[in-house]
């Protein structure tokens, strides 16, 4: 079986990423920077690795995205420089309608919190990304790092 939920995303891309300065503290102020992203399908789609970097910021980030056939589900974890060799708690979902929704119940700063990742306009030259966390169970969500891609 081939998956091609992410084939959208294979190879390089430039991005403008977009983060909340305070995460779930009511902030509004952003900061904005430059990425690149580097994306290699595997696995016959069942396996998806990228590269993020913003050596602007210092950041450097990977993203493992496996799909499981019999579930029908993708688990996504991201590990950062900065997590000292962890991955995060995978999100966990699939694309319905071309929209990329997955979740995960998570902490922030010792606060339960679900987690969501949501890829949007994946069908168009400019695909975008976004994270955004809930204190309240999925009720309301705080996105607070969105990214749009564009092709070098």
């Amino acid at each position: 079986m081939t998956n091609t939920d992410f084939d959208f995303l294979a190879g390089r891309w430039n991005s403008r990423q977009r983060r909340l300065v305070e995460v779930l503290a009511g902030c509004d102020e952003w900061y904005e920077f430059d990425a690149t992203l580097d994306c290699q399908v595997l696995l016959d789609g069942t396996g998806v690795f990228d590269v993020l970097r913003a050596p602007e910021r210092d950041l450097e980030g990977l993203t493992l995205r496996l799909y499981s056939p019999q579930e029908q589900l993708w688990r996504i974890w991201w590990a950062a420089r900065t997590s000292g060799g962890q991955l995060d708690v995978p999100v966990v979902g699939r694309f319905d309608n071309g929209v990329g929704t997955f979740e995960c119940d998570d902490t922030w700063q010792g606060t339960p919190i679900r987690v969501r990742y949501r890829w949007s306009e994946v069908d168009t030259a400019n695909p975008r990304w976004e994270q955004a966390f809930s204190a309240d169970g999925g009720q309301s969500w705080e996105v607070n790092w969105a990214a749009t891609f564009s092709r070098p």
